[in-house]
């Protein structure tokens, strides 16, 4: 079935992106620039080059999904990620919802490795 949750990894592409590529383009894009192999699980976001439309590409077991949104109004704002281009599940859920928190602190939670 289809679904996406925190347990997911998820890893944005710092550049801009075009939208016509479909599941073997954005495949490339994740080995050659983000040194991932996109059939482990994790799920990774592309933003064009207004930040209207979102790609977020996904394996699956059996296969790979694509989760595609554009906007009639407004733009994402990509949120910040570290050195590895990762971003957290909350920070892609206020990206998708359109909320920009200006300032935030995380606090600490305990995390069973």
């Amino acid at each position: 079935m289809f679904h996406l949750g925190s347990e997911h990894r998820y890893y944005l592409y710092r550049n801009s992106c075009d939208m016509r590529k479909s599941f073997d383009g954005l495949c490339g894009l994740v080995q050659n620039n983000l040194h991932r192999n996109p059939l482990s699980g994790d799920v990774f976001i592309f933003l064009n080059k207004l930040c209207t439309h979102i790609k977020l590409l996904h394996w699956e077991e059996g296969g790979f999904v694509l989760y595609y949104k554009r906007l009639e109004r407004g733009r994402i704002s990509p949120r910040k990620m570290g050195p590895d281009n990762r971003i957290l599940y909350s920070d892609l859920v206020l990206m998708i919802a359109g909320i920009e928190v200006l300032k935030s602190r995380q606090k600490k939670r305990y995390k069973f490795c």
